[in-house]
């Protein structure tokens, strides 16, 4: 099947945004197809010279963060604290559907960007804003990052730091700023929904604590409950040892996700050719197996640890049982399954240089993927978006005079 694009054909969506966080929203509306014309100031986004994991500024070739977070757009290079550079703004907000920003409250405020003036000027504008604590409160206007207000505050560092560990864990890149995206990206999908049946817009907020939050449900329920939240303890205190990690006798590791424990409890016991075990009294029923945890722990450890690797997968793929293999990063381009679902897409660079690989949009419409297209240079569709506005060739060279537009 040809890659679905038009998902949001004729959607034009003006991004104001830095970094990851909302800018990764602005390119998964741009893979179904929005016209993303990113506004960024002839400096460029301090992202673009971030070196990070040998991706960024430091890879050598293409910057692959950048190509990420804003692949498919068009980049519009214009100095937004001119008066000459907002006029331009303003004038593209006139055939916009959707404005998206990261910027703070105040910055907004002091550009006449906020969502109550831009509101008033473009009625079906749908507004969607990301930040890192909220638009009410005494944080609102805080700086935001996913490493502190998704990791640190959001309490993802501490649900996943180990009790005996010194210092939290540390994140990897942008996992609050990514998930948050998502979010975004679904708030203006309903709020063009709601813009097409009632002819009006909508604000569409996305904090990275609130996304925190969300990742984080199942500890928040206990909490909310009065409840102490449940910490890794011991391995063999498991109450379902059905649902932990067995080691291979090579080191490797996989994960049992049998919730159903009655059910797969004999099927599993069969295909270990450990028929013995289905009747053992110890281990009968989900009531028998969480009271004698340690020594189905210790069963099973030694069923899977005198088999390698490759062995224990091949002996929980011939029966119907919930589990996976820890796999490496390394490991997951050539996953069957990733390679079969077209998870990861080809990009075709720009000026003839190698093509490179990126991860997919998750969601896929009709079983297809979208064909995914290269990020911008800065300000590279300057002159053409301009053009296309009215603007005439003498009124750009007067912005370039002015120093508005590069």
């Amino acid at each position: 099947m040809e890659p679905v694009t038009d998902i949001f054909e004729g959607v034009r969506v003006v991004e104001l945004a830095q970094w990851v966080f909302v800018p990764v929203a602005g390119a998964l509306l741009a893979d179904w197809g929005a016209d993303v014309i990113r506004v960024e100031h002839p400096d460029g986004d301090p992202y673009r010279a971030l070196a990070t994991q040998g991706i960024g500024t430091d890879s050598g070739g293409v910057n692959l963060s950048v190509a990420l977070a804003n692949r498919g757009k068009r980049s519009l290079a214009i100095d937004i604290k001119a008066e000459a550079g907002r006029d331009v703004l303003f004038q593209l907000l006139e055939s916009a559907d959707v404005f998206l920003t990261s910027l703070r409250p105040a910055a907004l405020q002091r550009l006449g960007l906020d969502a109550d003036q831009l509101r008033a000027r473009f009625p079906r504008l749908v507004y969607a804003r990301g930040h890192g604590f909220g638009v009410r409160g005494p944080d609102a206007d805080q700086a935001g990052y996913d490493a502190s207000a998704f990791f640190a505050r959001g309490g993802v560092a501490d649900a996943l730091t180990p009790p005996d560990r010194d210092y939290p864990i540390t994140q990897r890149g942008a996992m609050g700023d990514r998930n948050g995206a998502m979010a975004i990206a679904f708030g203006v999908a309903g709020a063009l929904l709601k813009q097409q049946r009632k002819g009006e817009g909508s604000v569409v907020d996305v904090s990275l604590l609130a996304t925190a939050m969300w990742t984080l449900s199942s500890d928040l329920l206990s909490v909310l409950q009065g409840r102490d939240i449940p910490r890794p303890g011991e391995r063999t205190n498991s109450p379902n040892p059905l649902t932990g990690t067995y080691r291979a006798a090579d080191g490797r590791f996989i994960q049992l996700m049998m919730l159903q424990g009655d059910r797969h409890w004999p099927e599993l016991c069969r295909a270990l050719g450990r028929e013995d075990l289905v009747d053992d009294p110890r281990f009968a029923d989900i009531a028998a197996r969480r009271a004698n945890s340690a020594e189905c722990i210790a069963a099973l450890d030694g069923e899977f640890g005198k088999r390698s690797f490759t062995q224990c997968k091949e002996v929980l793929r011939s029966v119907d049982v919930p589990w996976a293999p820890v796999q490496r990063m390394e490991e997951l381009p050539d996953d069957p399954q990733v390679i079969a679902n077209s998870y990861i897409g080809e990009v075709e660079a720009a000026g003839g240089a190698p093509a490179y690989r990126l991860p997919a949009v998750p969601v896929q419409f009709d079983e297809t993927p979208p064909a995914l297209r290269r990020a911008p240079e800065l300000g590279e569709h300057t002159e053409a978006v301009l053009l296309e506005m009215g603007y005439d060739w003498e009124r750009i060279a007067a912005l370039q005079a002015q120093g508005v537009i590069p």
